[in-house]
This record gives structure tokens, C-alpha cells and sequence, in this order.
């Protein structure tokens, strides 16, 4: 059911579910402790930014649930705001051999909304939009070399 998963860059996914705006004092402290869950893998200052950031926008954020709720049943939910939106699902196999969603076989995502932070070939962005290639590709041009990103950059 992911509607953040690869190439959905700045997809627009609707905000769905109860608003942070509607929850009591303990259920807006409980999404932020779920939203660290996920984010601490950052480094402290970066975790701390992030979670400012969240908190800031704790009212326009959403959380939403799909699946059952019993001990076996596999789910879907989402906490979705303008700075972060996080997945958590149960997915039916590829390779695994459970043609329906199963508990055993989660998918999570954290994403930053617009962000362009999923699935994108930066070292090709950077190639076609560098200006120091680009002026490198009008002086060789195509001469069917085989590696055309062969001359000497600071960064290489």
C-alpha cells in the first residue's frame, strides 16, 4: 500500500486520517515519540532540528490506519506532515511466498515530502547539470568514448 516508495518524488499524497490538531495532550506526545522511533538513526543535532521541525508542525500533521487491529492482522499507517511522512506496512511477497500481506514481511519508509530524497541518480542530476561538465562535454563532444566523464574534476 506504500505511497512513498520509489520513484514517487513529489508525489502528492493526500493527508488522510485524525489531525494532530484533534488529539489530546497524550496521543500528540505519543505520534512524537513514534516520529523519534523512526528518525533516531540521525545524529543528535540533526534528530533534535528534525524534531523541532515536527513539533512545529504537529498540528498539520496527520496519522492515519488501514488493516485490522487483532494480533495476527497485518496493517498499513502513515504520519504524514509538511516536513516528514513515515510508513509502516505489511507487505504480500515478491520472493517471499505470501501472496497476501503478512505480518513478517514490513516495509517502512521515512521521507521527506518535496524533498527529492528517494530513488534519484544525483551523480547523473550532477553530470547534466554541472556547468563544469557541460562545458566539458561542448569541447569533446561524442566521440563514442566509452566513459565520457573521464576528465579530472575536483571531485574526482
Amino acid at each position: 500500500m506504500s505511497f512513498g516508495g520509489r520513484y514517487k518524488n513529489n508525489a502528492i499524497i493526500p493527508y488522510e486520517g485524525v489531525g494532530g490538531a484533534e488529539l489530546r495532550p497524550e496521543q500528540r506526545q505519543a505520534l512524537l515519540d513514534l516520529t523519534k522511533c523512526y528518525l533516531s538513526t540521525l545524529p543528535s543535532g540533526p534528530l533534535a532540528a528534525c524534531m523541532n521541525d515536527v513539533e512545529r508542525h504537529l498540528s498539520e500533521t496527520h496519522f492515519c490506519w488501514a488493516g485490522g487491529m487483532g494480533e495476527e492482522s497485518p496493517f498499513y499507517y502513515r504520519i504524514q506532515s509538511p516536513v516528514v511522512m513515515i510508513e509502516f506496512d505489511h507487505h504480500k511477497g515478491v520472493i517471499l511466498n505470501n501472496p497476501e500481506p503478512e505480518k513478517f514481511h514490513v516495509h517502512t519508509i521515512v521521507r521527506t515530502p518535496n524533498g527529492n530524497d528517494y530513488g534519484m541518480d544525483l551523480l547523473r542530476l550532477h553530470y547534466e547539470t554541472a556547468p563544469h561538465h557541460k562545458t566539458a562535454h561542448q569541447r569533446h563532444g561524442d566521440h563514442g568514448s566509452a566513459n565520457p566523464h573521464r576528465h579530472r574534476h575536483d571531485h574526482d
